[in-house]
């Protein structure tokens, strides 16, 4: 392809403004009642704003099973600078995905040298619509503060392994102490860029610990596009790569701290009770399955939501064609390294970083989300635009042949995204597109019966209960909500019922117990009657 007819700050601005421009109708949304009030409403440490006492205990508490301290200082930062106004929460959010989007692009020409490619990448990163649940719900601000910091210490890392493969002795010396001098530069700016990577990389895990694969991908990019692996003998190959290992083995010990430390905050909190009712075998079969969805939707993002349900088990014939699938996918960039290093460095930077949140340690009830692909979703793009190139480049037209797809691509990508967040405007009409595109899903039903209980519809509030109860009688969120609903309708005898019925399947729900506290005090006549 030729050269850039515009500066390349010049097309990051753009970038940062048409993203912008496509997800500013966030700003107009409200809070929506999943998440957003644990995080944020009705967090005290969070809403009283951004003080000593409030940061301190952000580091040394993993409330709602999750410790990512930085997370919550965002989150207080937003309480002091815009109180509970949701439109400087979701601001933040916005810019901050802008900017991950410049950071794509400029860290992909960096390493590569593609101005087009790069920029390609990057607006598709940008503008798709798998992006909008990260980008739109102010509780998964962790993903677009947990990339951002990741992308800078991709940024240093790549230009650290570039001064390191750029050595001074290249270079015109020709006096003993302009030598020394040179050498001593070199060194000083490769151990900058290595700490600053190092650094930015730990602020990435204290804000989301998904990003305990990055090592992994650092090991990919010396592969492509850095190219420092040996290629020409065995012995070459392991005299490369053992001091690549080693230089990562601070990343991998800040990777394993923040991993040990996330596992015995989810088990301290709970989060680790789903893993114990589901057998490995049918966490192995959904990660199979999940893997193929992920893909399915990075090419046509159709039916995306806030919530997929998890079966107990996929069939069995579907958990093979997804297990072949990937095994081919993975048979056929392998053979093709050589030729095009980038289509496995893509496909593994793609499955491994999913596999914090592929479902092999369930966590939640989620069979899988959009918002975990927020990352990992890069490897694929990288795979398909270079792919594309080179199927390409030696046609006459290649490039117009390029350029039209590549336009076609960002247009279809700005109208289903715009569309997809037209979904969160707030509670009711998330949780009503999440009753349109799924079947069988309780939490939905209950979500959207706490959004129009909150509006004052109490009857059809407590059509979507029942419901969410049909479906999952051990509901006992769901029978706390109802009975509020009931005791709010003067059905006291009944709510108390539900409120009971609540404590017995979960004996530590303290709002469940206070609702009940409530309705007793209610239906007991006074003294003296």
């Amino acid at each position: 392809m030729a050269g850039p007819r515009f500066p390349v700050w010049l097309l990051a601005a753009l970038l940062a403004l048409v993203t912008i421009a496509l997800y500013w109708p966030a700003t107009d949304h409200d809070f929506v009642n999943f998440d957003d009030n644990v995080y944020v409403l009705n967090n005290p440490h969070v809403t009283s704003g951004l003080t000593l006492e409030n940061a301190r205990w952000a580091f040394q508490n993993g409330y709602a099973a999750n410790w990512h301290p930085l997370t919550w200082l965002s989150h207080m930062l937003d309480c002091q600078l815009f109180g509970l106004n949701p439109w400087g929460h979701h601001l933040t959010s916005v810019l901050l995905h802008a900017l991950n989007a410049m950071l794509v692009f400029g860290w992909l020409r960096q390493m590569t040298g593609a101005t087009w490619r790069s920029l390609l990448v990057a607006a598709l990163f940008a503008l798709h619509p798998l992006r909008v649940e990260s980008v739109a719900w102010v509780a998964e601000r962790k993903d677009v503060l947990s990339a951002c910091f990741g992308l800078l210490a991709l940024v240093f890392y790549a230009r650290y392994a570039q001064v390191q493969s750029q050595p001074p002795e290249s270079r015109n010396t020709s006096h003993a102490s302009r030598f020394t001098f040179h050498v001593s530069r070199f060194t000083f700016h490769a151990s900058l860029f290595y700490l600053l990577s190092l650094s930015l990389f730990a602020l990435g895990l204290m804000s989301k610990p998904m990003l305990v694969t990055l090592p992994f991908v650092l090991l990919l990019l010396d592969y492509w596009p850095l190219r420092r692996f040996a290629l020409r003998t065995q012995n070459s190959k392991l005299k490369t790569l053992l001091p690549l290992l080693w230089e990562k083995l601070p990343f991998f010990a800040l990777a394993a701290g923040a991993s040990v430390v996330t596992f015995l905050v989810q088990k301290h909190g709970g989060a680790l009770a789903f893993n114990e009712s589901l057998p490995l075998g049918a966490r192995a079969g959904n990660a199979l399955i999940s893997y193929c969805r992920y893909l399915g939707k990075l090419f046509w993002p159709t039916h995306l939501t806030v919530f997929y349900p998890r079966p107990g088990h996929w069939p069995l014939a579907k958990v093979l064609l997804a297990d072949g699938l990937l095994l081919g996918l993975s048979g056929l960039f392998w053979v093709q390294r050589r030729r095009f290093p980038f289509l496995l460095m893509g496909w593994l930077w793609f499955v491994g970083m999913l596999v914090p949140a592929i479902g092999l340690v369930q966590v939640n009830e989620f069979a899988m989300a959009d918002r975990y692909t927020y990352i990992p979703s890069l490897g694929v793009l990288i795979l398909a635009v270079w792919g594309a190139y080179e199927l390409t480049r030696r046609w006459h037209h290649g490039a117009v042949a390029l350029s039209v797809a590549g336009s076609a691509a960002i247009i279809l990508c700005l109208g289903l995204t715009r569309q997809q967040l037209g979904h969160w405007k707030n509670g009711e009409t998330l949780f009503l597109h999440v009753l349109a595109v799924t079947e069988n899903n309780p939490l939905a039903h209950n979500n959207l019966g706490a959004a129009l209980s909150a509006k004052g519809q109490i009857d059809e509030a407590i059509r979507q209960f029942q419901e969410a109860l049909r479906l999952k009688p051990d509901y006992a969120n769901a029978h706390n909500n109802l009975g509020t609903a009931l005791y709010d309708k003067g059905q006291t005898d009944e709510a108390i019922r539900q409120f009971q019925e609540s404590l017995r399947l979960k004996p530590d729900y303290a709002q469940a117990r206070t609702n009940l506290a409530r309705a007793l005090r209610t239906n007991t006549p006074p003294p003296g009657r």
